[in-house]
């Protein structure tokens, strides 16, 4: 079996970027080795892959597209085509559990798209859009950042951040597959300014653990699965209390076994560790560790549950540390991959 990696990033002089295209590496035992850059896409700063591995999806960031490339056996990627969103700026991808739909947030002008997925992996043209509301009525919204599903694929959740005239709030839809629907059915609000942006649930599908931008915190909900419904229950702060500048934290993972959560803070240009309740999902503040890096926009827990990477954008690196099986706290392994503007990293076995 050979494992691949798959890193977007930025590649435009409007973000500062030094990005090249989509960077396609393969992982060993010694490290990993270069296989190809698939270049000519703009800004292709998120990435999703399908359950069979056979084809790559990536939003253009602060444009209005989404494409789709063919994964070979070797791991390297050709381009399929490229599909409107009827957005603006989509910034977060998924499949829904038949492989048959592709979820899109588009952060800027509010819309969450479904777009069909044809039987070679392409995309065909946007069969729906569905607004997130804000304050004020019609015409304003909210802003989404995240299409994510709960463990049994049945619910779509869209944190979304208020901004201005908009809801920081996340966004509870009802996906029918045989249709290519989705209907909502609740939401929670935030706090005020918290700017929900990032969550993840726990194997057990009870848990689900949010990040919220802003005021950088960490916030434990309950989820109802049989009806939809997140309850609040906690919230903590990720930062640490000597730091007394902006927070604006990022990306949110879990390892494994549900047992630890790890948030990345940008401007603290660090990771935060929580432990886990297993009998009631309460978070407490472990570790906080420098990424070595600057604006780490994004942070992954391996495949095998045993580092964690994070992408610093801005430091054109990403930076490895091993996690403790015991305690789940973060040590610096020695790796650093040096690649331009990163902002997503995913995995496929092959």
């Amino acid at each position: 079996m050979n494992r691949f990696a798959y890193v977007g990033c930025r590649t435009t002089k409007e973000r500062g970027a030094r990005g090249k295209g989509i960077s396609v590496y393969r992982v060993t035992e010694n490290g990993w080795e270069p296989v190809q850059i698939l270049e000519g896409m703009v800004n292709p700063s998120y990435l999703c892959l399908d359950r069979q591995g056979k084809t790559l999806y990536a939003v253009h960031g602060d444009f209005s597209q989404v494409s789709a490339c063919r994964v070979a056996e070797d791991g390297t990627l050709a381009y399929l085509n490229t599909v409107g969103t009827h957005g603006t700026n989509p910034v977060h991808l998924s499949l829904d559990h038949t492989g048959k739909w592709l979820f899109v947030a588009n952060l800027q002008t509010g819309g969450v798209s479904v777009i069909p997925v044809r039987e070679d992996g392409s995309l065909d043209r946007i069969k729906e859009l569905e607004f997130i509301s804000g304050n004020g009525g019609p015409g304003y919204i909210s802003h989404p950042h995240q299409v994510t599903q709960d463990r049994t694929g049945r619910w779509l959740l869209v944190p979304s951040q208020g901004r201005l005239q908009g809801v920081g709030k996340i966004t509870v839809f009802r996906i029918d597959s045989e249709a290519g629907a989705i209907t909502e059915v609740s939401h929670v609000r935030s706090r005020s300014g918290a700017e929900p942006r990032h969550c993840v649930f726990h194997p057990n599908n009870r848990f689900c653990y949010g990040v919220n931008e802003k005021d950088s915190t960490a916030q434990l909900y309950e989820f109802d699965a049989e009806n939809g419904i997140l309850n609040p229950r906690q919230i903590v702060s990720v930062l640490p209390e000597d730091f007394t500048g902006d927070g604006w934290a990022s990306a949110i993972d879990m390892e494994p076994s549900g047992r630890f959560l790890y948030i990345s803070n940008r401007r603290h240009d660090s990771v935060t560790v929580l432990s886990l309740d297993q009998e009631n999902g309460k978070m407490h503040v472990v570790q906080n560790i420098r990424t070595c890096g600057e604006q780490p926009r994004f942070i992954t827990v391996d495949p095998d549950g045993r580092q964690l990477l994070a992408a610093n954008e801005l430091s054109d690196s990403i930076q490895f540390f091993d996690i403790d099986e015991a305690d789940g706290t973060l040590k610096e392994s020695g790796t650093v991959i040096g690649t331009e503007s990163p902002v997503c990293v995913v995995f496929m076995d092959k």
